[in-house]
């Protein structure tokens, strides 16, 4: 079969051609936030919508159109899909045996404050996550254990989403600026200290913002020194590693840095005041007596509470070496070329160089390295620990899939739509149209990384599709190729929590699917407005002292 070349501007005006092209993500947005339609119906409108661009505008052969969707939603499925199934499941394992009530106790004991959970869990806890696994892990099980704290579904979800925005960049071992430098051809560790750098003040004030956002600026007056300890212990080491190391120790190093700092933290300090939820789910003043007097569970229990988290933990942990990654690769290495589509769709200048090599579709079903595959043995110890048998086992796991079927069908054609925008060009067409504002582009770009993983739903795809275009702009413009492709990264950090692929796997996590509108909306204008400073700050970086000195050479 023949190799097709994109095209990037199919009506003759670029920036009529991106208005157009951005309509299937307008109406995903529209449909989900403005008309509340459930969300997996309105990813396959979407979908629809986009293959409808890719064929009859793009003129993208339909059996490649059709190939991308089918390789897209097999990623989706695996490993994402994976992932979240058996993250869901250890959930249900520990609910069914009441576990989750004795953890939510012994986490009021030491953490007695909803404003200070929201730190230690979701930042401090979902960083370290992030920065081993990724691919929705860290919201999965942050979101899961802030709705057992008694957090609402709204809250315990956009939270999560938010406080996930810290470690992305260096998230699953710094696979996203791994994978930069691969498109790029830049120095790694020239692009991890810039991100680093960047960084810095928005990793600083999540802990702030978070518990704005759940408390008021009242609520964070009453806590003010765990913000700050939270801050300054996730982001002093954070950007040093990222400086002096590299990315793939950047951000696990960095939570268990602020884990530890704030444990000790409260051990000598506790707020004046405490905040709890009462039965409708409101945050007000007052001491719950259970957290007050301390929990009556016996330490076996507690121990049996926070054992299978310990478990999951450990393994992840396992999973994520490298080495050991790659043994189970070599053990089982699944790997195929995604027929009517691996190398037979080629990018064009300016979005790529003029030899650029079609475009590989390797869909790699690496089922015994994948992270999902951790916690799936994290669930079958779990089970033994917990008294299940193995009928028992079985029918709650089968169950769980039942439940979370539509979230899968969501992810499915969240992750199809992301390939058909990709292999059709039309991401290459909304790039292009930000790539054309001259002297702001720097600001403009840094919006670029942001729709990239609004779109993706992952930071690291964000790089794979607009890495290129980023260094070759930045070029033309004569500005830091470093900067811009960091800015990539930085942009997408802030739009990843906007990606319907998150916003499913929070409400998922959370037992809220059908809600997803009312998430969107809880996340959407803080996501803007920190894509928006990120833009601010790389424009500065491009152009004035001393901002200059953020941009490693």
């Amino acid at each position: 079969m023949s190799v097709w070349p994109q095209f990037y501007d199919p009506l003759g005006n670029i920036y009529v051609s991106a208005l157009v092209a951005a309509v299937p993500a307008l109406l995903l947005l529209v449909l989900i936030a403005g008309f509340n339609v459930r969300i997996h119906l309105a990813a396959l409108v979407a979908l629809g919508a986009c293959l409808t661009l890719a064929i009859g505008l793009y003129h993208m052969p339909v059996a490649y159109a059709a190939a991308a969707t089918v390789y897209g939603a097999g990623y989706g499925l695996f490993p994402i899909g994976w992932l979240v199934v058996n993250i869901i499941f250890v959930y249900q394992l520990t609910v069914q045996r009441g576990l989750f009530d004795v953890l939510r106790r012994s986490l009021a004991r030491v953490a007695p404050d909803p404003r200070i959970q929201v730190i230690l869990i979701a930042f401090a806890f979902g960083s370290f996550l992030e920065g081993m696994s990724g691919f929705g892990a860290p919201v999965a099980i942050t979101a899961a254990i802030l709705i057992q704290l008694r957090f609402p579904p709204l809250q315990a979800s956009g939270l999560a989403l938010v406080a996930n925005t810290a470690p992305v960049a260096f998230g699953s071992l710094g696979i996203p600026l791994t994978t930069l430098q691969q498109v790029t051809d830049l120095d790694i560790r020239a692009l991890s200290a810039t991100v680093g750098a960047l960084l810095v003040p928005f990793a600083f004030s999540i802990p702030f913002l978070i518990v704005i956002m759940l408390a008021g600026w009242r609520g964070l007056l009453g806590i003010w020194p765990a913000a700050l300890v939270a801050g300054l212990f996730y982001t002093i080491p954070q950007f040093l590693i990222a400086t002096y190391h590299g990315p793939w120790l950047a951000a696990p190093v960095a939570g268990l840095s602020c884990i530890f700092a704030l444990v000790v933290l409260l051990r000598v300090w506790r707020p004046r005041e405490l905040y709890r939820f009462d039965e409708e789910g409101n945050l007000t003043t007052g001491i719950e007596p259970r957290a007050a007097t301390g929990s009556t569970d016996s330490a076996r229990r507690i121990f049996e509470a926070w054992l299978p988290w310990g478990i999951l933990t450990i393994l992840i942990l396992i999973w994520g070496v490298p080495l050991f990654q790659a043994a189970l690769d070599k053990a089982f290495p699944a790997e195929f070329n995604m027929p009517w589509l691996h190398k037979l769709i080629r990018r064009m200048p300016p979005v790529d160089l003029a030899n650029a090599a079609p475009i590989k579709a390797i869909f790699k079903f690496h089922i015994l390295s994948a992270t999902g595959t951790s916690i799936f043995v994290a669930s079958l110890l779990v089970g033994l620990t917990t008294g299940y048998s193995p009928r028992e086992w079985l029918k709650l796991f089968f169950e769980t899939v039942w439940r979370i079927r539509l979230s899968l069908l969501t992810m499915a054609a969240m992750l199809a739509l992301g390939n058909v925008t990709r292999y059709s060009g039309t991401d290459g067409t909304l790039g292009l149209a930000l790539s054309h504002t001259g002297s702001f582009y720097p600001f403009f770009g840094t919006l670029l990384g942001w729709l990239g993983a609004a779109i993706t739903g992952s930071d690291t795809s964000t790089n794979v599709l607009f890495g290129s275009l980023q260094k070759i702009t930045a070029q033309q413009i004569g500005v830091s190729a470093v900067l811009m492709c960091a800015a990539n990264t930085c942009g997408g950090v802030m739009g990843k929590m906007v990606s319907s692929q998150s916003i499913v796997v929070a409400s998922t996590a959370t037992n809220w699917y059908g809600h997803e509108g009312r998430i969107l909306r809880y996340v959407f204008l803080t996501s803007i407005i920190l894509a928006s400073l990120m833009g601010i700050l790389v424009y500065l970086a491009a152009y004035f002292a001393p901002f200059t000195a953020l941009v490693t050479k």
